[in-house]
């Protein structure tokens, strides 16, 4: 699994995504959710610059209700500690596009939901640079609750702003194939 995940972060590089995912990517989280379905697995998603993308793409796969029972968009820094719970000493130490943000809106999210597998979606989608990071850094962080693992990925995409969130949406997917 590892080398079909390394593969498609490659692609990711490459690719410019400006018109949405290469077509050999199209059924890939249908493929994701039977992973899921087959573990019996939960999942949910804490998205700031996706603002929902993932979780849409989840529930675009007929069948997802057996795995997806809902998830948090937390734009805001102060909607990420209402909703989430999240400590705010944790922004305000290491800012908001982080590796360690990501990883907290992943287990928090888990968490708050009962999920198994919970992710996290930070960045700079553009089109300003956030809090010094520039345009196209994103961190995505997967918790996976049945076996204590963790990932968090930090990413420099290129592209529009759509294309950034196109990339986060695919890579997240990717490091669920990882995690579960």
């Amino acid at each position: 699994m590892k080398e079909k995940v390394a593969e498609i972060f490659k692609i990711v590089e490459q690719a410019d995504f400006e018109k949405g995912w290469p077509n050999e990517f199209v059924d890939y989280p249908l493929q994701i959710v039977n992973y899921l379905k087959k573990d019996q697995l939960k999942i949910t998603a804490a998205e700031s610059l996706t603002a929902g993308m993932f979780q849409s793409t989840i529930a675009q796969v007929p069948g997802a209700s057996n795995v997806f029972d809902g998830g948090f968009v937390t734009y805001a820094d102060e909607v990420k500690v209402q909703l989430l719970g999240m400590d705010p000493q944790l922004i305000k130490q290491f800012t908001v596009v982080s590796a360690p943000v990501a990883q907290s809106m992943a287990k928090l999210s888990a968490q708050k939901l009962s999920a198994d597998i919970g992710v996290g979606f930070t960045g700079v989608a553009g089109p300003d640079p956030l809090e010094g990071n520039p345009v196209g850094t994103v961190f995505i962080g997967t918790a996976n609750r049945k076996n204590n693992q963790e990932i968090v990925k930090e990413f420099h995409f290129t592209g529009s702003r759509q294309a950034i969130r196109n990339k986060s949406v695919l890579c997240g997917f990717a490091l669920v194939q990882e995690i579960i």
